[in-house]
Order: structure tokens, then C-alpha cells, then sequence
């Protein structure tokens, strides 16, 4: 086993996670999220009760299985931004690629499961809460890339303009597969709107939060 190969545990503990979820999946796009109990979860899954809330402390999150990435995803991109990059240059990129590959963390989803989140007022609840842990963690990034104290005004506001993009891609992309558009189609047309956003943002943040080259 090479370095920074999962080992066997960790393998079992990823298909366990993901075999838990595909069950939950299909249960609440089946009979809805309100209705099914996390002890049916459980026998679709093949394992104890204990072992879903092990994995997924919140009912929630059996749904929006993507909720860490989804979180983390802006503020790694700061995090990861090369020599000479702005914090807005990397979102720019990152989000970019995301619409391209069609990821599931930006909403890329098959409708029957966008139609089981937007009809459950738990779930809205989670995402938005989501959403708002998502711009909490990139104004810490940006804090922190920019040698400011946690909480600095200038990151919070900045972190309010550019979590703001990639909030309302998250939900037009969410409309448009409701509306049974295929996945290439949403990205084409979403793109262009992403690129103008970011680059209406040039003028305000183009200098902000830059990798040093040295």
C-alpha cells in the first residue's frame, strides 16, 4: 500500500457510508423523506441502526451526502490558489471546472432527486444551512489568507459577494433539472452568467487575497 492509499478500514468505512446512502436515496425518492424512518434506512442498507447515525448523525445529511464538500469546496479553493493567484481568480477557476464536469456539489442532479429536496422543508432548511457554513468557512480562508483576525469585516464581505455566485449557480442549476433539462445543456447555459459574475468582481476584488510569488 502506498502513501496516501485509503487502507482496507477506510475502504469499508467509504463503501458502508455510500451503500447507506444509495438506500436512503431510493427510499426518499420512493416514499419521501418525511415518511421514511432511519430503521427502514437501515434494513435497505443491510446494516444496524446505529451504524446510519454513526455515518450520518443527521437524517439530513443521508440525502446531502455532499454536505462536507459542498462546505469546504470555496475555501479550499482560496486555500489552493497558486503564486500570484487572487482568492477571485481561484473561485473563478474552480467554479468553472465544476460547472464543466457537472458536479453534483453544485447541483448537478437527476430529478427525481432535486424533486425530493425541494419538496421537503427539512432538507431546504439543511442546504441553506449549508450554504451559509460554506461562506462562514471562505471568510475564514480569506481571513486567514490575507493575515486578517477571524471574523475581519473585509473577508466577511467579501467572502457575502463571492459565496453569493455559486449560491445562485446552486439553485438555477436545481431549477433547470427540475425542468428536465439534461445536464451539458444546463452547463451551457449557466457558464457564460458564471464568467460575467466573477468578472463584474474584478474591479472590487482582482487584488485581494493574492498568493505571494516569493
Amino acid at each position: 500500500m502506498t502513501e496516501g492509499t485509503p487502507n482496507l478500514r477506510e475502504l469499508n468505512k467509504r463503501r458502508t457510508r455510500e451503500a447507506i446512502s444509495n438506500a436512503a436515496t431510493r427510499l426518499f425518492i420512493e416514499h419521501g423523506f418525511d415518511r421514511t424512518t432511519i430503521a427502514e434506512v437501515a434494513v435497505a442498507a443491510g446494516v444496524a441502526k446505529m451504524t446510519v447515525t454513526n455515518h450520518f448523525p443527521r437524517k439530513e445529511d443521508l440525502v446531502l451526502d455532499l454536505h462536507r464538500e459542498m462546505i469546504a469546496a470555496q475555501a479550499e479553493a482560496v486555500a489552493g490558489r497558486a503564486p500570484g493567484e487572487s482568492a477571485l481568480a481561484a473561485l473563478r477557476r474552480t467554479c468553472l471546472a465544476s460547472i464543466d464536469r457537472h458536479d453534483p456539489a453544485l447541483g448537478f442532479a437527476d430529478p427525481p432527486f432535486a424533486r425530493t429536496v425541494m419538496e421537503s422543508p427539512a432538507l431546504l432548511a439543511r442546504l441553506r444551512e449549508i450554504h451559509e457554513q460554506s461562506e462562514n468557512a471562505l471568510t475564514a480562508a480569506l481571513a486567514e489568507a490575507t493575515d486578517s483576525p477571524p471574523g475581519d469585516l473585509t473577508a466577511r464581505l467579501a467572502a457575502g459577494l463571492l459565496a453569493a455566485i455559486r449560491r445562485a449557480l446552486f439553485t438555477e442549476v436545481f431549477r433547470r433539472v427540475l425542468a428536465g433539462e439534461e445536464h451539458e445543456a444546463i452547463s451551457a447555459a449557466i457558464r457564460p452568467s458564471a464568467v460575467r459574475a466573477f468578472d463584474h468582481l474584478r474591479s472590487a476584488l482582482d487584488g485581494y487575497a493574492v498568493r505571494p510569488t516569493g
